[in-house]
């Protein structure tokens, strides 16, 4: 069976498309949108040519997919969160929610949740364990470990516009 084969082309003005043949000579690709986005396409078997599913990504929904597809979690070292009835999720804050703008502390996120907002993502940078006086901006993506239904009642209240 041939191996696998990615190529990469740049897209002028848009970003970088990756092109992947694997070993059973399916085809995917993936354009890495400037803004952070994905764009995650699969081709025909019978037709390469033709794209039989092709779906955007938010940069969110895009970390979360690699998540998926190269877990963190692999490493001996680091802590199974699950093991111990907690989990952790990225929780994305959208430019219209009602945080956007505000301070962490007026979350009242641990208190309302029993969660913990370990650290917030914002483009390149990783800021670790925010203070309450942090201030939230829209875009910025949120890591929350606590119970699963304290992430998602998280999830709720940050969505909230």
């Amino acid at each position: 069976m041939p191996a696998s084969r990615l190529s990469r082309t740049p897209l002028p003005g848009i970003g970088i498309r990756y092109d992947l043949t694997t070993r059973e000579q399916q085809r995917l690709s993936v354009i890495a949108h400037r803004d952070g986005a994905r764009t995650l396409s699969a081709y025909r078997s019978d037709d390469p040519d033709e794209c039989a599913l092709s779906t955007r990504l938010s940069s969110g929904e895009a970390d979360a997919l690699i998540d998926a597809l190269m877990p963190s979690h692999h490493s001996p070292t680091l802590l199974h969160t699950t093991d111990l009835g907690l989990v952790a999720e990225r929780v994305l804050l959208s430019a219209t929610s009602h945080w956007n703008g505000r301070l962490l502390g007026e979350t009242r996120m641990r208190t309302e949740t029993g969660v913990s907002i370990v650290a917030v993502l914002r483009r390149a940078d990783a800021i670790p364990s925010p203070a309450p006086d942090f201030r939230l901006a829209g875009g910025d993506t949120l890591i929350v470990i606590g119970t699963r239904e304290g992430v998602e009642t998280a999830a709720t209240i940050l969505g909230r516009e």
